[in-house]
């Protein structure tokens, strides 16, 4: 690591996260953009709730711009098409199950002649506003609930009494859309993900009429599903073990560890295992980013020293040295050093501190290169399109999931696990209640 790097980086990211943060103001001047593909699932979702947001938007923002676009970007992290909607479909019903989305339980990728037929009905139309957001909600619904009947009758109508309409509030275009999401001021804020943090930023600009009520199952960090010690003994009872892959020069590995063991692993008594991967260049991410997570989780953070490839190198090292039952703490404490003291530990003296630290007399003649080698290919297996990667496996179901963003499901899973519990044992009561009777 460069001497500038391994000094200025502690110094840089210590007044980056301490500067007084004055909120800036996104300019209106663009409006608030939502971008749609009619084959993107999250867009599915997200037409769920444009009604609603138009309803509340301050007349400065209305209409709502919706653009609606028929090429989709390349799938994220190497993923193939096939594997990217097969994530997409099953990520969107759990989102549906998770905050009440409409949502057929067998989803399907509409077919192309449908999609056809519902970019006509779109263009035709006539209707504006929160008319048009209603219709766009209903073609959608038609789409990925295969009412394909309604939707050949409704493609008839638009094509024989109406020509294509030209709006300024809805555009239709190539652009590469990936997934749904919203531009305000110049940001991108993903359309399901995001959304609540974008009507945090309208609200603060006083940009909406009334209070936002979206995604009402969300859960807040530091908050838990589960509260009643009943409930609590009985998932702790069930052994939960949860596998997370983490990239060590990514900062969000470090606010997730830290997130679940401080707050989920001793709760819900979770047994954790962590894989470390090799340097994958996500040492080079937003910073602005990175600081407002930790700042939503309460996880500390700053200053820090960005890892390269040879820091990750050593600090696998040093994971893998350890024993077995001590390396959750070591992983904990070996990212703590990097993320919150700005240690490099591709220099010595930084390294060899944190060896004492940690008590390591010897280290590991384990290939440490070819076992995070190992725990990519592992890790790749389980086809998610960002890090860190979490497996979840309780009560004999494996659930496998990515990223900060998802760390609530874990906690969705208990709940859930709970209540088939509950209703199976409500069912064999029901059963031998009967069988007595007879």
């Amino acid at each position: 690591m460069s001497l500038l790097r391994r000094w200025f980086d502690p110094i840089r990211s210590g007044w980056f996260y301490n500067k007084p943060s004055r909120q800036a103001v996104l300019s209106t001047e663009q409006g608030l953009s939502v971008y749609l593909r009619l084959d993107d699932v999250y867009s599915y979702l997200t037409a769920q709730q444009l009604p609603q947001l138009e309803d509340i938007l301050s007349d400065e923002l209305k209409p709502l711009k919706v653009i609606i676009s028929n090429r989709s970007a390349e799938a994220p992290n190497h993923m193939s098409e096939a594997e990217w909607h097969n994530y997409c479909l099953n990520d969107a019903q759990i989102l549906s199950k998770q905050h009440r989305f409409s949502f057929h339980e067998t989803p399907e990728q509409p077919k192309p002649e449908a999609l056809l037929q519902a970019e006509t009905i779109l263009k035709n139309t006539p209707l504006r506003g929160q008319d048009f957001l209603y219709l766009l909600e209903d073609v959608f619904h038609m789409l990925w609930q295969k009412q394909d009947g309604k939707l050949r009758t409704l493609y008839a109508m638009a094509s024989k009494h109406h020509r294509a309409q030209h709006f300024e509030e809805r555009i239709f275009n190539d652009t590469p859309v990936l997934a749904s999401y919203f531009e305000f001021g110049e940001r991108k804020y993903h359309a399901v993900d995001d959304l609540l943090r974008l009507t945090r930023r309208l609200r603060q600009q006083k940009l909406l009429t009334d209070n936002p009520i979206f995604l009402i199952n969300h859960i807040e960090w530091r908050e838990h599903l589960i509260s009643d010690a009943e409930e609590l003994n009985e998932i702790q009872a069930l052994d939960p073990e949860l596998d997370l892959y983490v990239a060590l020069e990514d900062p969000i590995s470090w606010l997730l560890l830290a997130y679940i063991k401080e707050e989920l692993a001793d709760y819900y008594n979770i047994r954790l295992n962590i894989y470390p991967l090799s340097y994958h260049g996500r040492d080079l991410f937003d910073w602005g980013l990175a600081t407002r997570l930790s700042k939503r989780t309460g996880v500390s953070f700053t200053p820090f020293c960005r890892p390269d490839q040879q820091a990750t190198v050593q600090m696998a090292n040093l994971y893998y040295s350890v024993p077995e039952e001590q390396r959750i703490d070591a992983m904990y404490k070996i990212l703590h050093a990097v993320w919150c003291k700005g240690k490099d530990l591709s220099f010595k003296p930084h390294f060899q501190q944190l060896q004492q630290e940690l008590e390591l007399t010897t280290f590991s003649t384990e290939d440490v290169v070819g076992k995070l080698a190992e725990n990519d290919m592992h890790c790749e297996m389980k086809s998610q399109p960002d890090f860190p990667v979490l497996e979840l496996r309780i009560d004999g179901q494996s659930y496998v999931f990515n990223s900060l963003y998802r760390v609530w499901m874990i906690e969705s899973i208990f709940s859930n696990v709970l209540e088939e519990k509950y209703k199976s044992e409500n069912i064999a009561e029901n059963e031998l209640r009967k069988n007595e009777e007879r």
